[in-house]
């Protein structure tokens, strides 16, 4: 696992979404175990997807403007784009 020594400006933010995100899921899991209604599920799945995408945006909005711009200044983008490129790709079908 890689770890950056450059400033992450949006981390505290998305750790925050997670948590929310973790909680909310949770929640759905028991609704589902408890026997709700199938359509209000479905609609929990359905905000925590929305919410899960809002924290993915936050954080490729993170990593360009810190790795991104960190890799521009010491001459490292190739590696970086590729990753990101390779992450997008998984993201993104």
């Amino acid at each position: 696992m890689e770890h950056h020594d450059h400033e992450h400006k949006h981390r505290k933010q998305i750790v925050n979404r997670l948590a929310r995100i973790e909680g909310h899921l949770r929640s759905v899991k028991e609704m589902t175990a408890g026997g709700r209604d199938c359509s209000e599920v479905l609609l929990q799945i359905a905000a925590v997807q929305k919410a899960l995408d809002k924290a993915a945006k936050l954080l490729l909005k993170d990593h360009l403007e810190s790795c991104v711009v960190d890799a521009v200044l010491h001459g490292n983008q190739e590696k970086v784009l590729e990753d990101l490129n390779k992450a997008l790709d998984n993201y993104i079908r």
